[in-house]
């Protein structure tokens, strides 16, 4: 030991009997003998003390439940964000001094969550001075249940500035919920954002009213207006619990499916789930594309913060391109080889979302391209067929997906394949409501059962 390197093997003489000072030495001084043990004393103690607090902690840590040491945060509901057009924006004046109050349904249930807030596409800090959540009474009213209302908090305080460009989580707050959950955000706003951020295609009603009614059961008289604002995600905290990110375009956002009544394809997949704590994330938006901006960020510019930012993501399912594929030739049809440098195009981007997904240890799951010649909108010529044809052999072919849902093979007329069979069709391009019952009754559970 290092205490005693370097020590004497001769017997230390006892300084009461001069028979033991050894030949030749003078006695030891007594008083520094004393100082010299007192000294080791001391740090053995020390050792001892700390090996005693070490094994004290390491007794409490195994004495915690499993429970405790192994929750973690787990998205249970996300909105992809984007800076709405006029159409779909809210009136500046509505926001003075006023109260939004937005619904949403969880896919999977806990006892403690948190809000993200969203001022991603603000030019300036955006203040909301109070922020309530709370289990909604219905999903097509503003009616709480009053018992389970519970403040929002940001570092402790309850007024929170977004910054420009920025999103903030709440603090953890405890709230159980029940997976399918209908959960009311509140939120309280001076005035009205330099720049909305939100999302439009939110399929179920907000409702809006003068001063601050965060916390109040009902809101009577308040306008309404079927789009969600500054609210991003929901996580809850679960042990064993995870997500898979639906990534996509209106098809995926549910185009023609009625407020507050839950018919996209991501809701009846979170049924067919239900009980077996594998949320969905609806990270859809109406009109996107893969390459080019439109309505929204196009799908390689967000896919790092719809996908891969969101809390406990196992899956991913992507089905995008038909807006590139339709864009690139309705106002004129183009030639076969342009069509053929979009599909390509359209494959090198899959390519690079399925490494990154791949690099997190995210399943990354391919879905063909549903057939569109049926639609007014894009009149797809000969030359575009063939590049969506092209692009689903690409995803079709083993190894470039992790996974494979044939959305084609499941929604095409038998009889005219570049359309949709007419009993899912809605307009030629979006399946109605039996064509996304039919998408989700499509997907097999067993791509979820493991990574």
């Amino acid at each position: 030991m290092a205490a005693t390197s370097g020590r004497s093997t001769t017997p230390a003489a006892n300084p009461s009997d001069r028979r033991f000072t050894p030949l030749g030495e003078r006695p030891r001084n007594v008083t520094a003998n004393a100082r010299i043990s007192d000294g080791r004393e001391k740090t053995h103690m020390r050792r001892f003390a700390r090996s005693a607090w070490a094994a004290a902690s390491l007794a409490l840590l195994l004495a915690l439940p499993v429970q405790a040491q192994s929750q973690r945060w787990v998205g249970a509901w996300a909105s992809a964000q984007l800076a709405p057009n006029a159409q779909n924006s809210l009136a500046p004046e509505d926001y003075s001094n006023a109260t939004l109050r937005q619904v949403v349904r969880l896919s999977i249930g806990g006892d403690r969550l948190r809000v993200k807030l969203s001022n991603l596409f603000g030019t300036q800090p955006l203040t909301i001075t109070a922020a309530h959540i709370a289990v909604s009474a219905a999903p097509d009213t503003a009616r709480i249940d009053p018992a389970t209302d519970r403040a929002l908090t940001f570092a402790g305080a309850t007024r929170v500035t977004l910054p420009a460009g920025g999103e903030l989580w709440s603090d953890p707050v405890k709230l159980k919920v029940e997976p399918l959950a209908h959960l009311a955000i509140s939120l309280h706003y001076p005035s009205a954002p330099s720049v909305q951020t939100g999302h439009p295609g939110s399929r179920a009603t907000s409702y809006i009213l003068t001063g601050d009614h965060t916390a109040a059961a009902d809101l009577p008289g308040a306008k309404t207006a079927d789009r969600w604002f500054q609210i991003a995600s929901i996580d809850v905290q679960s042990e064993k619990a995870s997500a898979i990110v639906a990534f996509g375009d209106s098809i995926t956002d549910g185009y023609g499916v009625q407020p507050n009544t839950n018919l996209r394809w991501t809701d009846g997949l979170i049924e067919r789930l239900k009980g077996k704590n594998i949320a969905v994330l609806n990270l859809g938006i109406g009109g996107n594309r893969v390459l080019a901006d439109g309505l929204g960020p196009s799908g390689v510019s967000r896919f790092d913060r719809d996908v891969l930012s969101q809390s406990g993501v196992s899956h991913l399912i992507i089905l995008e391109g038909v807006n590139d594929l339709g864009a690139l030739n309705r106002e004129t049809a183009q030639d076969a080889p342009t069509n053929a440098r979009m599909a390509q195009d359209l494959i090198g981007a899959f390519a690079g979302m399925v490494a990154k997904a791949r690099a997190r240890g995210i399943k990354a799951i391919g879905a063909t391209i549903l057939p569109y010649s049926g639609s007014a909108y894009y009149h797809p010529p000969a030359e575009a067929e063939a590049a969506r044809q092209a692009v689903n052999a690409w995803i079709r072919a083993p190894g470039n997906f992790d996974a494979v849902i044939d959305w084609d093979a499941a929604l095409r007329d038998p009889v005219r394949p570049t359309h949709l069979l007419p009993a899912y069709d809605n307009d030629g391009l979006h399946p109605n409501m039996a064509g996304y019952k039919a998408m989700a009754n499509a997907i097999p559970l067993s791509l979820f059962e493991s990574r």
